[in-house]
């Protein structure tokens, strides 16, 4: 909300990020079940995710074994090759025994060999057909897996990004007033796209690395349990390590994307401003204020990425050991017969996918720990408390005559700093009510409180005797139309941008309101004309062109009430003339409030209130405060006669009454 006055603002001061370095680490298993709950309307896609994630590595495990199968065809069939044919393999181990080679004999009696005959390649081609048949079938269940899985998490993050988008617009204003803009944003946009993308990687491999783990096991513990025992004894070594690096990395992560939105907000801060920064030479500071978060940044993210880099290596290394120790003993047991070669082999394969899960496990959880956070972020945007809903049964104005009432209204932006206290008048149907006083004093507060942008902690506003809190937020606001002294324009044509409130104008509406405040003839100057697309915020316009056409939208949206908060402060002279002679006209038999730095534009309203201190010290009509010789007197005078005060407060030295009031009673300008 433009032109709220600073002093009273709450929040000023803080961080552009709105967090304190080092915050407290996140919930992580309360943060998963909210995200598994935003996945929770694609049920049944989760179910085929799951169904295929089985199949898929139901084949992917059987494969090895199969393969094993296969070699020892090609082994057996080598060795039977090389016996002496007509003699059964029985008598020929019995042989081997009688010459002492008990280690051959065990071997030899435990292969499935025919003396005299060699590789069986028939057996052989359908076991190499199989595993192709096994792989190719995996690769399509995983293929099922993958894109059902991306349509499940894309289905989850459109429906988190609309929630966070309708909760933005169900935040009350002073949440907008503590939070910096930037880190707003980094909440819906680059957690989000943190999280998508976490989800994406994470999402599919967790539950195969996991079936996988399960499935190995089990064909471990068939080939051989001792070989199994030896495997296993990696697992809790790569749990306790992956825990105690998770554990850092929690931290580490929350902090790196609550840096993130300091630098975020940051930039945004000063580059929405870049203008104001060259003009004071002011870029160098800049940069050295940008420093200190970069460089925080930098130490979250490398300490985050490292702690995290550091457990697939460590994974690596304890797989290795265990490759070692299944070759070692596997040998042996090939050697005793207690084992064939193609089970070995099938073995160690086995405790490669074995170990390589475990690995995969713990990268994605610290994976996952970077998700989490971000999702954390923006559950804590989702969470946050909302404004007051508006009433079940609301207050309706069909006919609107505009007689607005502020009824012993009391407001403070934080409990310990009252602003408004007691404040009460009336806006009859049809006036135009000027609001002057000095910086701080609460005039743009009014006009917040009659668009319940905020809401009053005691009395109550009326129009036409309705309270507005029993009115729905959007009815109460599409009877007012408002004209800001910071000019809002969107990305979109200048026929769009007319038309923003008043959807359904048209072409000769749209034209009539732009003749009456002075834009068809800028307009129709531009090789577009109405069709000229305006981006960054306006930027080709120039200040007062952009003040203009908001003039214009909130002519042609025809409403019961106006607000224009220093709608002329960025005009030149001669078209803030022409303004007030179109605005003349568009607040008859409307009711209109106007803040004015400048008092001149006030001259000829019917009510002037002069506010100070969250009170009406003064109201009347221009010329009877001036015969009142009090607080507006002295704010007027010294607005044209020069300044009565220099910067301390202290009076000039001609020594008036008027100077001394308004040293007293501080600056002259107004928020």
């Amino acid at each position: 909300m433009s032109g709220m006055h600073g002093g009273s603002r709450p929040g000023a001061g803080r961080s552009a990020g709105g967090h304190a370095p080092g915050g407290k680490p996140l919930n992580f298993r309360a943060g998963v079940r909210r995200i598994l709950a935003l996945m929770a309307p694609d049920r049944l896609r989760v179910a085929l995710v799951a169904t295929a994630a089985v199949v898929s590595v139901a084949l992917a495990v059987s494969a090895p074994a199969v393969l094993g199968q296969a070699t020892n065809v090609i082994f057996d069939g080598v060795i039977g090759a090389g016996l002496q044919q007509g003699i059964s393999k029985d008598e020929q181990v019995q042989e081997l025994r009688r010459q002492g080679q008990e280690q051959l004999a065990d071997m030899l009696a435990a292969m499935d060999v025919v003396p005299g005959q060699g590789v069986n390649f028939g057996r052989l081609g359908v076991l190499v057909l199989g595993v192709l048949g096994i792989y190719l079938a995996a690769f399509l269940f995983g293929w099922l897996q993958a894109r059902v899985t991306a349509r499940v998490v894309q289905n989850a993050m459109y429906r988190l990004r609309r929630d966070v988008d309708a909760k933005l617009f169900r935040l009350p204003m002073s949440h907008f007033q503590r939070e910096a803009r930037g880190d707003v944003l980094s909440r819906v946009t680059n957690d989000i796209d943190n999280l998508a993308q976490t989800l994406s990687q994470t999402l599919t491999q967790i539950v195969t690395a996991s079936l996988t783990i399960i499935g190995v096991l089990g064909m471990m513990l068939w080939l051989s349990p001792l070989l199994a025992l030896i495997a296993v004894i990696t697992v809790p070594v790569s749990a306790v390590v992956t825990v105690l690096i998770a554990r850092r990395s929690q931290a580490q992560f929350m902090q790196q994307w609550k840096s993130t939105g300091e630098v975020n907000g940051y930039i945004e801060e000063m580059f929405s401003a870049h203008d104001v920064v060259k003009a004071f030479g002011q870029s160098e500071r800049v940069v050295e204020g940008f420093r200190p978060a970069n460089r925080q940044l930098y130490r979250s993210s490398f300490r985050a990425q490292f702690v995290s880099g550091i457990i697939m290596p460590t994974m690596q290394f304890i797989s290795n050991l265990n490759y070692v120790a299944v070759a070692v003993v596997g040998g042996l047991l090939v050697a005793n017969g207690r084992l064939s070669i193609g089970g070995v082999q099938a073995f160690i394969q086995y405790s490669r996918q074995f170990s390589q899960p475990l690995g995969q496990i713990g990268s994605l959880i610290n994976m996952l720990q970077s998700g989490v956070a971000s999702a954390e972020r923006v559950f804590e945007l989702l969470d946050a408390p909302e404004q007051e809903p508006d009433p079940a049964e609301p207050a309706t104005l069909p006919h609107v005559r505009g007689r607005v009432a502020f009824e012993h209204v009391d407001f403070s932006y934080t409990p310990d700093v009252p602003l408004i206290r007691d404040l009460s008048f009336v806006a009859e149907p049809g006036q135009t009510v000027a609001i002057v006083g000095p910086t701080g004093a609460g005039k743009t507060t009014l006009v917040n409180l009659l668009m319940r942008f905020y809401d009053v902690d005691g009395g109550r506003i009326t129009i036409d005797g309705v309270d507005t809190a029993r009115m729905r937020r959007r009815d109460l606001r599409r009877l007012i139309g408002m004209v800001l002294q910071d000019a809002w324009l969107f990305e979109g044509t200048i026929r769009e941008n007319l038309a923003y409130g008043a959807p359904g104008a048209t072409e000769d509406q749209i034209v009539a309101a732009a003749r009456a405040t002075h834009v068809d003839h800028f307009v129709r100057s531009l090789p577009e004309g109405y069709d000229t697309v305006l981006g960054n915020d306006g930027g080709s316009l120039s200040q007062g062109q952009r003040q203009l056409l908001t003039i214009a939208r909130a002519w042609l949206a025809d409403p019961a009430i106006l607000v224009l908060d220093e709608a002329t402060s960025s005009v030149d002279t001669r078209t803030e003339v022409a303004i007030r002679l179109a605005m003349n006209a568009l607040r008859q038999d409307r009711t209109s409030f106007v803040i004015a730095h400048r008092l001149s534009t006030v001259r000829d309203a019917d009510v002037i209130l002069v506010v100070q201190g969250g009170r009406i010290v003064e109201q009347g009509t221009h010329d009877a405060l001036l015969e009142t010789e009090g607080f507006y007197a002295d704010l007027y005078r010294a607005q044209f006669s020069g300044p009565a005060v220099d910067v301390d407060g202290d009076a000039e030295a001609d020594g008036t009454a008027t100077a001394r009031k308004a040293a007293a009673s501080g600056p002259a300008a107004t928020d």
